[in-house]
């Protein structure tokens, strides 16, 4: 599927994201689908993208819903051709299933049913519905006060995981949405930083030892499985915890069908991204997560011909998707985050240069980095070295502050020493 699609319908991507929206404007413009994002930042790295046409700057997720959606539907009628809707992240995601009626008539998107969107969204209702299903997942509780956390330390076995069930919420409090904790002290803490005077939006897990796997895949509106793969993490940012910074895709059968098995028993439609850890101890494959929506991930899974946003525009213009398997051993590289992750790791003693060398031999494709397309590089790294200068600054006046807390508590006790 590498030649022109023949009369285009447009994309609109809601929320690029770091480079999921970017995978998207490269993925379907070089097939010669305009393609558009609407974000509120203005040098989103999907906008920057040659594939681009522009960027609306509108903060959907917190404007109010009547306004938004006015703008969108004017935006979509003047675009024509029934548009297609892609959002990234999980507020985008609940907000078009929640608002999807509205915009129908104007726009094509993969129908959610928006309590099963908000319940999947949800790390700890998550578990439960995949425990319902007959899906392993880990040992896990959401404690709802600060009394079901004392009673999970009693007898917890650290270390454990800690993961947000409100991700956007527990990012903008504590600066990320995992979390491995190695003391009671250090759980405390989290949980105080966390819930800002309210109930955790926290989940408690079991830490399991093993591997990281991941499933990334299209369902149509009846359920029916049409495209997928399956992968495993190699690195990861955060280190340890976080999103793929560097994977290969590989062919796991028990990941396949455990997934098709799930989706098909809740009636799922759509883009489906989700992650696995096989558990060392007894070789079971379990539930961590499941994004009902295109995960930033996705080109990890293509076969250059097809990738999960390829299948969805194909489906939802009435046109076939071809039977079509994964690229087996496929490499790809999230530049920034596997430096960062790569660094972390080397500086722990828990990587060797030899070995990180040796991991980015082979590498198919990147994140950031394209031949025909060199501007969202040079924007990448140039937020990096702002976020830095940021987290450079911040800690500088941390220190002056508690210099200053310091020198006004020495003060006080000179004083009343010489009284």
């Amino acid at each position: 599927m590498t030649e022109a699609i023949e009369f285009p319908a447009p994309v609109v991507i809601l929320r690029s994201a770091h480079h999921g929206g970017l995978g998207i404007a490269r993925s379907l413009g070089r097939l010669g689908v305009p393609v558009y994002t609407v974000d509120p930042e203005r040098w989103a790295p999907a906008s920057t993208s040659r594939y681009c046409r522009s960027n609306i700057r509108l903060d959907f997720e917190n404007e109010p819903a009547d306004r938004t959606i006015e703008i969108l539907l004017d935006f979509g009628n003047k675009l024509g051709r029934r548009p297609i809707l892609i959002p990234t992240t999980d507020l985008a995601t609940i907000w078009l299933a929640e608002h999807g009626d509205a915009l129908r008539g104007v726009f094509r998107f993969a129908r959610q049913d928006a309590a099963l969107v908000r319940t999947l969204c949800d790390k700890g209702r998550m578990q439960e519905l995949a425990r319902r299903c007959g899906i392993p997942v880990a040992q896990s509780v959401v404690p709802r006060s600060r009394e079901d956390v004392l009673r999970f330390l009693e007898t917890a076995t650290f270390p454990v995981m800690i993961k947000a069930t409100d991700a956007e919420r527990c990012r903008r409090r504590i600066g990320g949405t995992k979390f491995i904790v190695h003391t009671e002290t250090e759980l405390l803490e989290l949980l105080e930083r966390g819930t800002d005077g309210g109930d955790p939006d926290l989940l408690i897990q079991e830490f399991i030892p093993g591997e990281d796997w991941m499933f990334d895949g299209y369902f149509d509106r009846e359920s029916r499985y049409l495209f997928g793969a399956t992968g495993k993490k190699i690195r990861r940012f955060p280190a340890k915890t976080g999103v793929t910074s560097l994977g290969i895709c590989l062919h796991n059968e028990t990941v396949v069908k455990t997934t098709v098995a799930f989706m098909q028993a809740i009636g799922y439609k759509g883009i489906l991204d989700i992650g696995y850890r096989r558990d060392s101890r007894d070789g079971t494959y379990k539930v961590l997560d499941a994004n009902p929506r295109i995960g930033c991930t996705f080109r990890l899974f293509s076969n250059g011909e097809m990738d999960v946003a390829r299948a969805l525009y194909l489906n939802l213009t009435d046109r076939p998707i071809e039977p079509s398997t994964a690229a087996e051993g496929r490499k790809w590289i999230v530049e920034d985050f596997d430096l960062f992750s790569a660094m972390r790791s080397l500086i722990d003693g828990e990587l060797s240069w030899k070995d990180w060398a040796r991991s980015l031999r082979g590498i198919d494709e990147a994140a950031f980095f394209a031949r025909d397309d060199l501007l969202p590089l040079l924007f990448m790294w140039a937020d990096d070295f702002h976020q830095l200068y940021q987290w450079m600054r911040r800690n500088r006046a941390a220190a002056v502050r508690e210099r200053g807390i310091a020198g006004t508590r020495a003060d006080s006790v000179g004083s009343m020493n010489e009284a």
